[in-house]
């Protein structure tokens, strides 16, 4: 094979790389996957799409919309994280914010680390790669230490996962603090703060939070953690630091204890959690450093990986969402208001639990995932094709 077709097969699998690479930072921000629930008492003139949620990488979202419906007015649509999550609890099952907390919250940084690796493989020649690899992974070292462990990290998340974080607490965004929850000196100064400010400022607040703005978004978990502290024992309690991983521990045991408070049962899965995310942390960092390594190689078992792994995004995610379906209806509390044997829900197609038909199917955000990695998985084979051919040219020379 002469020069001119080997650089020809060069620009080739980059390009398809690159678009790859787009496809799953736009998948990222996109529903993966999405369910909906359709029963008799929920006629389908009120609720078309039955009761219906989205998957997204940092969370799980309304998928409810407003109708467009002469006999009915509706500004706002029905909250249907809510509505699943009270449909749910009656057989026993935990709330949807319970499954899945720490793949939520280290998301953003395992599908940049994925980019990077992508790009890493698309980069020409072993220094290009090296150094794509080392300010690549050095950032999303730098982003997410500061994100788990730093004051107010969990701003830096998306506001995607904030604002997941604040509707699964059983109080929409736009809702506030109950006052019987406050002390009695915070109440005298919310009452005078709402009298001097006038009905605009809370408006601009609630609107704010619903936008998704981040400043906004940390300030009502922030108000609801401090809620919950002076409910503790005053030697229990914790300063608020912001930092994700002391969000993502409280909130995770919040969203346990929303409908089945059981604190011998609860803890232990708190524990657990805590500590899948503090090992995860340093393993991101670890596999971070292996990449680098990987990159230093061409042709070899380890510098394909630069390419398989973003390729394995679709089966992956998969995988997640099959496996937590699996420890909900396996994880059934008795403290629900019926009895159901454990089950596993429908991974996908539809199937029926007690008088609900359930409907689970892919959404654009795995379909985006799913073309990324049929181009990537092209991309290597023209790589493997380009670096077979160099080798017999050499062996011939």
């Amino acid at each position: 094979m002469d020069k001119a077709a080997s650089q020809k097969r060069g620009i080739i699998y980059r390009a398809l790389t690159v678009i790859a690479v787009v496809l799953l930072a736009t998948a990222y921000f996109q529903p993966g996957w999405w369910v909906s629930l359709k029963a008799p008492n929920y006629p389908e003139a009120t609720f078309p799409q039955g009761i219906k949620i989205l998957f997204h990488m940092d969370s799980v979202r309304n998928g409810c919309e407003i109708r467009d419906s002469a006999e009915v007015d509706e500004t706002e649509a029905l909250n249907c994280v809510h509505e699943m999550d009270t449909i749910n609890h009656y057989v026993g099952m935990y709330p949807i914010a319970s499954g899945g907390p720490v793949e939520k919250a280290f998301s953003p940084f395992l599908f940049a680390m994925i980019g990077v690796m992508a790009l890493a493989f698309a980069a020409p020649g072993r220094r290009s790669r090296v150094v794509v690899s080392v300010a690549g992974y050095g950032a999303i070292a730098v982003w997410m230490t500061m994100a788990v462990w730093g004051e107010n990290g969990a701003a830096k998340h998306t506001p995607g996962y904030l604002e997941g974080l604040v509707v699964s607490l059983g109080q929409d965004a736009s809702d506030e603090i109950k006052d019987q929850d406050l002390s009695p000196v915070v109440q005298m100064l919310r009452q005078s703060l709402a009298e001097s400010e006038g009905e605009g400022a809370d408006e601009t607040a609630k609107a704010d939070v619903a936008s998704g703005d981040r400043t906004a978004l940390m300030a009502t978990l922030k108000s609801a953690y401090e809620t919950d502290q002076r409910k503790l024992p005053e030697a229990e309690r914790d300063e608020w630091t912001g930092s994700l991983m002391q969000v993502f521990r409280w909130h995770y045991a919040r969203s346990l204890g929303l409908w089945f408070n059981e604190p011998e049962r609860n803890d232990p899965l708190v524990a657990t959690m805590t500590t899948v995310a503090k090992v995860l942390y340093w393993v991101v960092l670890a596999a971070m450093a292996f990449m680098v390594f990987a990159a230093l190689s061409t042709g070899r078992i380890f510098y394909w990986l630069l390419v398989l792994v973003p390729a394995a995004v679709p089966v992956g995610f998969l995988a997640e969402y099959a496996g937590w379906l699996w420890w909900y209806g396996h994880s059934l509390n008795a403290m629900g208001a019926f009895t159901l044997k454990p089950f596993m829900p429908t991974v996908f197609g539809d199937g029926k639990v007690a008088q609900f038909s359930t409907h689970s199917y892919p959404d654009i955000g795995f379909g985006l995932m799913v073309a990324a990695s049929v181009l990537l998985l092209l991309a290597a084979l023209i790589r493997r094709k380009q670096l077979a051919n160099a080798g017999d040219a050499a062996r011939a020379m």
